[in-house]
This record gives C-alpha cells, sequence and structure tokens, in this order.
C-alpha cells in the first residue's frame, strides 16, 4: 500500500470513528486531547482477555476508589487483589499495584512505547496502546480485534499464531502519523463493531472497498486458526469449614500463596489440585457437590466437602459478607454451593 493509499485510508477509518467510536468511560472524545495516562492504562489492563461489558464496572469502581495512580500506589496489595475478584488473570492485579508504585516513585508515567516497557506487566501491546492514546504517539497497536481486521483486510492465510508477524507489518505499514491514539481506538471499535467474529456488518464498513478477504468471497476465513487442542481436565478438592460465631455462621478462608494460580487471593482450603483425594491431613469430610471452572490451560472439576476444623493458616469471615472477601470466581462458585 503505497504512502498516498495509506492516507486516503487512514483518512476513511478516522472518518468512521469521529462518527461512530464508541463511548467509553476511560476514552476521550475522537479528535481531543489524550486522556489521562492512568485511566488509558489501568483499562487497558482491565482490557487483557476481558470484554468491555466486563470490565466497565470494575473501571467504574477502581477510579472512585483510586482515582490516581498515586493513589492505587499507596493501596495495600491485598485490597486490590479483593476489588479485582472477578475479572480473572490475577497476576495482572499484582502488576497493576507493581506498576503503579514505580510510576509514583518516578513521578507520572512515561511517555515513550520504550520507557512503558519497563514498567511491570506491560508488554508490546499495553505499551503501545498507552504510547498511541494516552501521549498521542505513532505506536503499532494490535490487540485480538486489529488483529483480525488485519488479516481480512490483506486476505493474510498464513495461519496464527505465525501470521502475528505479517499482521504486525502490514498494522504498521497503515498506521498514521497524525491521530494515531484515534486511528488505534478505529481499528479496535471496527473489530468489536463492525468486522466481528461472525457476521461481519461489510455493508457497513468504511473499508469494505479495499478489503481483500472481501472480494475473496469469505471474510471469516481470516484470520486463519490452528485446529483446538483439546484442555487437560484437573479434579481438585476445597473444603467448607463452618462454624457459629459471636455476630453469626462464619467460614474459615486461607490466602493462597503470592505465586502461581489465583496468588494472593482468599479462598478455600483445597487440596492443590493435586487429584491426590486423599484430603489435608487425612480430612476427608462429607461431600457437598462439585463446582466446574474453565481457565486458560484446563479445566478443574472441584469437589467441595463439608471439613469440621480450620485447615492452614486462614482466618474466620462471616458468611453475610462473604462478598466483601474478594473471592475469586472459583471459589465464589464453591462458596455458593456450600452455602445453599
Amino acid at each position: 500500500m503505497t504512502s498516498s493509499a495509506t492516507t486516503i485510508f487512514a483518512a476513511h477509518l478516522l472518518a468512521w470513528y469521529d462518527r461512530h467510536g464508541r463511548e467509553l468511560p476511560w476514552r476521550a472524545p475522537p479528535g481531543q486531547p489524550p486522556t489521562d495516562p492512568y485511566r488509558v492504562w489501568l483499562s487497558e489492563v482491565m482490557l487483557q482477555q476481558t470484554t468491555v461489558a466486563a470490565v466497565k464496572p470494575y473501571f467504574r469502581a477502581f477510579t472512585e476508589r483510586w482515582p490516581s495512580v498515586e493513589a492505587l500506589a499507596a493501596a495495600p496489595e491485598e485490597e486490590v487483589m479483593a476489588a479485582w475478584a472477578g475479572l480473572g488473570y490475577y497476576s495482572r492485579a499484582r502488576n497493576l499495584v507493581k506498576a503503579a508504585r514505580a510510576v509514583a516513585e518516578r513521578g507520572g508515567f512515561p511517555d515513550t512505547e520504550a520507557a512503558l516497557r519497563e514498567l511491570p506487566g506491560l508488554g508490546a501491546y499495553t505499551a503501545a496502546a498507552v504510547a498511541a492514546i494516552a501521549f498521542g504517539r505513532r505506536a503499532v497497536v494490535v490487540d485480538a480485534n486489529v488483529e483480525r481486521v488485519v488479516a481480512r483486510l490483506f486476505a493474510i492465510s498464513e495461519p496464527l499464531p505465525a501470521a502475528r508477524k505479517p499482521i504486525r507489518a502490514k498494522t504498521d505499514a497503515i498506521t498514521p502519523e497524525e491521530r494515531a491514539g484515534d486511528f488505534a481506538q478505529a481499528m479496535m471499535d471496527l473489530g468489536a463493531t463492525i468486522c466481528t467474529t461472525r457476521d461481519p456488518k461489510c455493508l457497513l464498513c468504511p473499508l469494505a472497498g479495499d478489503c481483500a478477504g472481501r472480494m475473496a468471497g469469505d471474510p471469516t476465513r481470516f484470520p486463519v486458526k490452528p485446529p483446538k487442542k483439546p484442555k487437560p481436565l484437573r479434579k481438585g478438592m476445597a473444603w467448607w469449614i463452618e462454624r457459629e460465631g459471636p455476630e453469626g455462621a462464619v467460614v474459615w478462608l486461607v490466602r493462597r500463596p503470592g505465586k502461581g494460580m489465583l496468588g494472593g487471593m482468599r479462598g478455600l482450603p483445597d487440596d492443590g489440585w493435586s487429584a491426590r483425594g486423599d484430603g489435608i491431613g487425612g480430612e476427608r469430610g462429607e461431600p457437598l457437590g462439585l463446582v466446574r471452572h474453565g481457565f486458560t490451560h484446563f479445566d478443574l472439576e472441584l469437589s467441595v466437602m463439608r471439613g469440621s476444623a480450620p485447615l492452614g493458616e486462614g482466618e474466620w469471615w462471616r458468611i453475610d459478607r462473604l462478598d466483601e472477601a474478594g473471592l475469586p470466581t472459583l471459589y465464589a462458585k464453591a462458596a455458593r454451593l456450600a452455602a445453599g
């Protein structure tokens, strides 16, 4: 694509974005100066592998409770982890606190892609997105939506993940120098609302005339995905240990190790999902039922047992205030099962 074609292409897309861009709580209106980098960064971290609809209430709650990066930097990590409960991928929350403290220590966000990459938890995509959207820097921003749009636009037939290199090269070729942040968000919006995974709305697409995938007759062929591998199934056991406290019924919760799956989160005592089935210290208990939960790389079946005595180091938590414990989804499911 020639430089003049790139300019026309960007102009068409930005004109569409000016009229149809999504209104999001972390986003400045099209054509307006970039928004607060804290809000851009926070939203991009939350949006990793998570839908906009799921992120909106968490973003509002976080920015009301911690309205600046300095406020977030001063927050105890366990409070941030509890507020994050339900969003999943909990290493993001741990890195969020580390990055906030690094930014507060240096007196503000760096404004270049390379310097942003040095912050904890900021990979290539997040650094590029913050550089473009918050600071107006030209950066190549490729999320799942952009990946799909570009793969279709150029009919890139190489299967993923190998296709990501040519997709990035093509995205680089069409990214303009001016309004780079708006261009990145326009590409995201196009993928989210028009060039969708199924049933793309080609008649409404401002780029339809240049789309090689559409000209080939079936844009949904792109990007080409490798065959899905079946996820392994793990099995484990967790204990619901309840007693009457001075203010009502309480349950025993433990804090998971800081590293690993659901690190640093509160949860029910469990066997580490080892599938040994022999309990902890010989504790078996009364079976209460089974909960199922899908992680990125495996599925889990967790048998929930009624225990009789506290297991491991933990704390008693009032059952009628369990929603304040910040339980990740797996243990929230188990708690709902056990509490009836």
